[in-house]
């Protein structure tokens, strides 16, 4: 089986490719507002680098969110692309999910963190004493204080901050919790495509892999320009 995963849902993309459950090929890319014109070309540099070419791949797999709206959006729509062009189905998965990935059989619970701005937080906790993370906190959007007092009522052990949100939040996370506060090294604070593949894996195997049409952004709340529709549109009382 072969499968090109990717994952747009922070300002650095990701992409990668697996045969018969091996990476062959892998790849990092700083978007900064140029998601559309580099993701296409990357996919066919590590096609070309793994002697594959789109009609070899098995499976179209994209982070689904939460993160950035455009890189989510774009990544969803990319790979919706490629797999009707190419009659194969996808897979999503969660942003959140991959990133906490990065932390498989550790002890302490996972929190991943993404920077949702307007002093909001995308986050999560898991259990990731086994491959693949169980909820604790489901993927949800709100204040960094808030989530501090929900993960103090589920645990007092030490937690592990994953994501761009553990470094914005680093001095509040650490002032809540103390030593129980454990930060990521910088080089795990992203995403990676790679676990995208473990979760289409596990999808296929439990038969759960969508048609294109069915691959679709979970943003948790609404767009600015949906908030200022909605505000302007309101009839008051």
């Amino acid at each position: 089986m072969k499968i090109l995963a990717i994952d747009t849902s922070t300002s650095l993309a990701s992409i990668a490719i697996s045969t018969d459950r091996q990476i062959v090929a892998e790849s990092l890319i700083s978007t900064n507002r140029t998601l559309s014109a580099r993701i296409i070309p990357e996919i066919e540099r590590l096609l070309a680098s793994a002697s594959l070419t789109l009609q070899d791949i098995d499976i179209f797999v994209s982070s689904i969110g939460p993160g950035s709206f455009t890189g989510v959006r774009g990544g969803v729509a990319t790979m919706q692309g490629l797999a009707l062009a190419c009659g194969k189905p996808c897979a999503g998965y969660s942003s959140l999910t991959a990133l906490a990935m990065n932390f498989s059989f550790s002890t302490p619970l996972v929190c991943p963190l993404l920077d949702a701005r307007k002093s909001e937080v995308y986050a999560a906790l898991y259990d990731c004493s086994t491959p693949f993370p169980s909820p604790r906190i489901n993927d949800c959007v709100l204040p960094p204080a808030v989530l501090l007092d929900q993960i103090t009522a589920q645990t007092g052990n030490p937690v592990i901050f994953v994501g761009d949100g553990a470094v914005c939040y680093h001095d509040l996370i650490t002032e809540r919790l103390g030593d129980r506060a454990l930060f990521a090294p910088f080089s795990f604070n992203s995403p990676r495509s790679a676990n995208g593949i473990l979760l289409a894996q596990h999808s296929a195997n439990r038969g759960a892999l969508l048609e294109p049409r069915e691959l679709l952004p979970i943003y948790l709340r609404a767009s600015d320009a949906e908030m200022l529709k909605q505000k302007t549109f309101s009839v008051p009382d």
